[in-house]
C-alpha cells in the first residue's frame, strides 16, 4: 500500500490582496462584531438596534469566559463551563468595485447550530461545530457607502452534546473573499503525485472552475511552482477549450526536477501559484505552499516515509487551548506543537472532529504527521444531544467538506471515519463503515481510511467486517498487540489511541511500582482516591480500559510490524476528568498539563522519542524526615546513573532488559540530591534537585520577549514562586495578582491543576504546586508591555515585552 502525491497547503491566516487586475481577495473577516449572550429573533432583522451589545474581535468563546459551576447543564463532562445562546452581528461595506464580482463569507468554525442572515435574508444553517463552511452574499449585498449587516444565531442550548469541553461561538476565523465571476471553486483544486523517484515527480493537478454561460473569450489555466527559495522549479499553461457547463473540471500534469521531499525533520514547502487567465488576463487564483511526500503501510514492517523505516510517534489532542478555550489562536497552537515537537511526538490525531484549518498549517510547516478524523458518533448517540440527531441530514456533506478543505495538506496520511462508534456492536456498522470510506475514496485516494476501533474480538466488530477499512485502528487492547498478526492476517496496524495514563503535576504518591487501576471499571466510581483530587505523577496510574505509558510503549517499540501509537492525550483538555468526580473539572491524561508545563512522563517519551540527551530526576525533595520516598530517573544516551544523596551515593542504576526508567528507595532528609549519567566511564549529564525554603518571591519568563502587534499574537508567561535562594517551591499555592499596561491586555490565566475553580479569564489565578500561567496577547500596536505580578507575603515581579507591527 503506497502513498503518492503532492499536497497543496492554504494558510487560512494569510492574506492575498488583489492586484490591479481585480484578482481574487481574501480579508480578515474578524474585526469589529457586535454580540449579545442570550437569544432575540428581532437581531436578524436589519432595523434591530445593536448600539448596546458588547464589541469584539473574532474568534470568540464565551464559555471559556464564565466559572466553573456543577449546576451548569454542560455537566462535569465538558467542565462545567456555561453554554447557552448567543448572536453575533456585522456592519460592514463593500466597495462599488465588487458589484460585478462574487463576494463569499468562509466560517472556518461555529459552535454550533449555526444560522446566518445577511441583510435579513436567510442564508442557512450548519448544525456541526466543527465543520468550515461557504455561503454566497452577493446578491444580497449593498454596494458603496451603503451598509451591509449580516447577523449569526449560535445556539449551544441543548445540554449535554459532548464528552469534552467544545467552547461555544464564533470560535474560528471568518474570511471575506471577493472572486471574479468566473472562478477556481472553493477547495476545487486538488494537486496528487501519481510519480516520484529522486530524479523527478509528477505533479497532476485537478481543478474545478465555475463559469456562467454562456461562455465567451479564449481561457487558459497557468500553474507555478516554486522552491522554498522562490526559484521557479516547475510550469505549464493550458488552454481551456469550452465551458459545457457551469462547472468545468480540468487537469495538468507538470514535472518536478530533483524533488525536495517533505518529511518530519525536514517539512520542505514549494509554493503553488494556480493562475485562471481570460484573453491572457488573470481572472481568479489560487495560491498556497505544498509539499512532496510518499508513504507506505506494510503488514510486515510498518509504516515508512519517503521509504525510510519510521515509527509513528503520535498523541490525541482536542482542540481547546486551556486557559483560551476554542477560540482559535495560532501562536497558542504553535506553542503546543513546539511543546510536544521538542519531546519527540511527530504525528496528532484530531481527536474527535475536524481540526482549525490553521492547525492544519501549522502540522504541515513543523513536520508532523496527522490523522484527521471525522466523527465521535454516528446514528448512535453517546451524550443526549449530540450528533446523532444531525446524522441522517448532514453526515454526507459534513464527510465530503471535511476531505475536500483538508486534502490538499501533506500532513494529513490517514483519515479516520469515527472513534469508538456504538455501530461496531451491530450489523448497521457493515453498511454505514462502508458508506463512509465510500464517500472520502470518491474524494481522496492517496491516504488509508480507518477507524478507531474499542472492540478488538474481530467477530464482535461490524465495522471492521465490513472490510472497508485500510489500516485496522484499535484504542487500547495492548494485550492483543503481539499476536496482531496471528488475529489479523494480512492486516495494517496502527494505534489509534493508547495508554489513558493519569497524572496530576508535581503530585506523588508512595510506593511509586504499585500499579493502580482509576476507576477500576465502568460500574464503580472510584471511591479511595486521594481526598484532594490529586493523582501521582509516576507512571503507575491508569483508567481500567488502558494502561500506563511504559507497558504499551515498550511493546509498540519492540515489534515492526506495529506501525505507531497515539497516547491519550498529549496535553490534559477541559473536561471529562477521569478518574474524580466534580469538582475535577479537567482531564488527567495529559502527558503536558492544561497550562503547557510538562508532567514528569513527557522526559520518558523524550528519552525515547528524541535524540535529544535525556537525564530528568524526580520528585522534588521537601519531605518529611524520614519518609520513605521513590527516587525516579529517565535517561538516555548513557549506560548507568549514579544518584547522590548530600554527597553520599545512593548507588548506580542500569536499565535492564527492556527497562525505562531507574529508581532508588530513599529515606529522606533535606539537602541535595543529584544524578549523574555516564557513558563507557565519562559524565554525559548532571542534575540535582535541592531542598526549598518557605515562599519569598515571585519571578516571571516570557517565552518570547517580542511579539507581532497584530491583535492576536500571545506572549506565554511562566509565574513561578521560589525560596531566597531561587529554588522553586514545590507545593506553593498563593494567589497571583496580575497587572498588564501599555501595548498589551491579559487574555487568560492558569495553573494546571484539574480542580482549580478560578476562573480562566481573571486578573488573578493561585499557582498550584509552584508554577502558574498568565497569557499575553498584544494589541494592534506597537509598544512595550509591562507585567507586574503581586502576592501577599511575597517579593513582587514584574516583566517587560515588545509588541512590533
Amino acid at each position: 500500500m503506497r502513498y503518492c502525491y503532492f499536497l497543496l497547503v492554504i494558510f487560512s491566516g494569510c492574506f492575498f490582496q488583489a492586484d490591479a487586475q481585480g484578482v481574487r481577495k481574501t480579508e480578515s473577516f474578524d474585526a469589529h462584531w457586535k454580540f449579545f449572550l442570550g437569544d432575540n429573533q428581532e437581531a436578524k432583522e436589519v432595523a434591530f438596534n445593536d448600539s448596546k451589545w458588547r464589541n469584539l474581535d473574532l474568534p470568540h468563546d464565551w464559555s471559556i469566559e464564565g466559572r466553573f459551576d456543577a449546576k451548569n447543564p454542560t455537566t462535569q463532562a465538558e467542565g462545567g463551563l456555561p453554554a447557552g445562546m448567543g448572536w453575533y452581528r456585522k456592519h460592514f461595506t463593500i466597495p462599488i468595485s465588487a458589484k460585478s464580482k462574487k463576494v463569499f463569507i468562509d466560517f472556518d468554525g461555529i459552535y454550533h447550530n449555526s444560522e446566518v442572515w445577511v441583510n435579513g435574508h436567510y442564508l442557512g444553517k450548519r448544525p456541526n461545530g466543527y465543520i468550515s463552511f461557504r455561503y454566497d452574499l452577493s446578491r444580497y449585498l449593498k454596494f458603496g457607502k451603503h451598509e451591509n449587516i449580516i447577523a449569526v444565531r449560535v445556539d449551544n442550548a441543548d445540554q449535554p452534546n459532548s464528552r469534552w469541553y467544545t467552547g461555544s461561538g464564533i470560535y474560528r476565523n471568518v474570511w471575506l473573499v471577493t472572486t471574479s465571476k468566473t472562478y477556481l471553486t472553493h477547495w476545487g483544486t486538488y494537486i496528487t503525485t501519481p510519480r516520484i523517484d529522486e530524479k523527478s515527480a509528477e505533479v497532476a493537478v485537478d481543478m474545478a472552475i465555475h463559469q456562467p454561460l454562456p461562455a465567451k473569450g479564449k481561457w487558459s489555466v497557468q500553474t507555478v511552482v516554486y522552491d522554498a527559495s522562490g526559484r521557479l522549479v516547475a510550469q505549464k499553461k493550458s488552454l481551456v477549450n469550452a465551458f459545457n457547463d457551469t462547472l468545468t473540471t480540468f487537469k495538468q500534469s507538470l514535472q518536478v526536477i530533483n524533488p525536495k521531499l517533505w518529511s518530519v525533520t525536514n517539512p520542505y514547502l514549494y509554493k503553488v501559484v494556480v493562475k485562471l487567465l481570460e484573453n491572457r488576463k488573470q481572472v481568479d487564483d489560487y495560491t498556497s505552499f505544498a509539499g512532496i511526500r510518499y508513504f507506505n503501510f506494510d503488514a510486515d514492517k510498518g509504516f515508512t516515509l519517503n521509504g525510510k523505516p519510521m515509527k509513528i510517534l503520535g498523541v490525541c489532542m482536542h482542540h481547546d487551548q486551556g486557559a483560551l478555550g476554542a477560540a482559535v489562536n495560532i501562536r497558542a497552537m504553535e506553542r503546543q506543537l513546539q511543546i510536544l515537537k521538542a519531546m519527540g511526538c511527530n504525528a496528532i490525531r484530531t481527536s474527535h472532529n475536524s481540526p482549525a484549518p490553521e492547525f492544519l498549517d501549522l502540522c504541515d510547516r513543523m513536520g508532523f504527521l496527522v490523522m484527521d478524523e471525522a466523527f465521535d458518533m454516528w446514528k448512535k448517540k453517546k451524550s443526549k444531544f449530540d450528533y446523532h440527531q444531525d446524522w441522517d441530514k448532514w453526515h454526507v456533506k459534513d464527510l465530503q467538506d471535511q476531505v475536500l478543505r483538508d486534502r490538499n495538506h501533506q500532513s494529513i496520511f490517514a483519515w479516520s471515519i469515527g472513534n469508538e462508534i456504538r455501530e461496531q456492536f451491530d450489523s448497521t456498522g457493515i453498511s454505514i463503515g462502508r458508506e463512509l470510506v465510500s464517500i472520502v475514496k470518491q474524494l481522496d485516494k492517496t491516504r488509508p481510511v480507518t477507524s478507531a476501533l474499542s472492540e478488538a474480538d474481530l467477530k464482535k466488530n461490524f465495522i471492521y467486517q465490513s472490510g472497508a477499512l485500510d489500516l485496522v485502528g484499535l484504542n487500547y487492547h495492548q494485550e492483543v498487540y503481539a499476536d496482531f498478526q496471528k488475529n489479523y492476517p494480512g492486516q495494517k496496524f496502527i494505534g489509534t489511541e493508547n495508554m489513558s495514563a493519569l497524572a496530576t503535576r508535581g503530585h506523588y504518591d508512595m510506593p511509586s511500582d504499585s500499579i493502580r487501576r482509576w476507576p477500576k471499571d465502568g460500574k464503580t466510581p472510584l471511591r479511595d482516591g486521594n481526598p484532594d483530587f490529586t493523582v501521582s505523577a509516576y507512571d503507575n496510574v491508569s483508567a481500567y480500559w488502558g494502561s500506563t505509558h511504559e507497558k504499551t510503549w515498550k511493546i509498540i517499540k519492540k515489534y515492526d510490524f506495529l506501525s505507531g501509537l497515539f497516547v491519550w492525550t498529549g496535553f490534559d483538555y477541559i473536561g471529562e476528568p477521569t478518574p474524580y468526580l466534580w469538582p475535577a473539572r479537567s482531564s488527567y491524561f495529559g502527558i503536558v498539563d492544561l497550562a503547557g508545563f510538562p508532567k514528569d512522563v513527557y522526559y520518558m517519551y523524550q528519552s525515547e522519542w528524541s535524540a535529544k540527551p535525556v537525564l530528568h530526576l524526580f520528585p522534588h525533595w521537601n519531605w518529611k524526615p524520614g519518609q520513605t520516598v521513590d527516587v525516579w530517573a529517565y535517561y538516555n544516551n548513557a549506560d548507568e546513573v549514579e544518584a547522590y544523596l548530600n554527597g553520599k551515593s545512593l548507588g548506580i542504576r542500569k536499565k535492564m532488559g527492556d527497562d525505562l526508567h531507574v529508581m532508588w528507595r530513599v529515606k529522606y532528609e533535606p539537602g541535595i540530591l543529584r544524578a549523574v549519567s555516564r557513558k563507557n566511564g565519562e559524565i554525559v549529564l548532571s542534575t540535582e534537585i535541592i531542598t526549598a525554603g518557605e515562599p519569598y518571591r515571585i519571578k516571571l519568563e516570557a517565552d518570547r520577549s517580542y511579539i507581532k502587534g497584530d491583535g492576536k499574537d500571545l506572549s506565554f508567561i511562566t509565574v513561578s514562586v521560589l525560596d531566597k535562594d531561587n529554588h522553586l517551591v514545590p507545593n506553593a499555592n498563593q494567589l497571583i495578582k496580575f497587572k498588564v499596561s501599555g501595548a498589551g491586555i491579559l487574555k487568560a490565566v492558569d495553573n494546571g491543576s484539574q480542580t482549580d475553580m478560578d476562573a480562566f479569564v481573571a486578573n488573578e489565578h493561585h499557582v498550584f504546586n509552584g508554577l502558574g500561567l498568565a497569557i499575553i496577547q498584544s494589541t494592534p500596536q506597537s509598544g512595550k508591555i509591562v507585567v507586574s505580578a503581586t502576592a501577599d507575603g511575597l517579593q513582587s515581579a514584574t516583566i517587560s515585552i515588545e509588541s512590533h507591527r
